[in-house]
């Protein structure tokens, strides 16, 4: 399911919304999401999942054409943790 498909699904379902105002507080939630991992908070959902930043450090790694050492810097990057309900819904019990 990509964003368009998203607000489409919950305006069929509340038709007393216009569509133009489930696409601005789908693009506030995803926006206030965005910023909190930004700033290096974590988002929890209770029941689908927590967002957070991991910090990766840097390191050396490899070229894999030339096998030549090449450095990486630090970085952060997104992780997500899937919720026990969504885990347990996606396993079948």
């Amino acid at each position: 399911m990509i964003k368009s498909e998203l607000i489409q699904k919950i305006a069929e379902e509340n038709p007393h919304l216009y569509q133009r105002d489930v696409e601005r507080i789908v693009g506030t939630i995803f926006d206030e999401i965005v910023e909190a991992m930004a700033q290096g908070n974590r988002v929890e959902l209770r029941g689908f999942g927590a967002f957070s930043v991991k910090k990766r450090e840097s390191r050396v790694g490899r070229n894999p054409r030339t096998g030549e050492a090449v450095d990486v810097d630090e970085k952060h990057v997104p992780f997500f943790k899937t919720g026990k309900l969504l885990r347990d819904r996606l396993n079948g019990k």
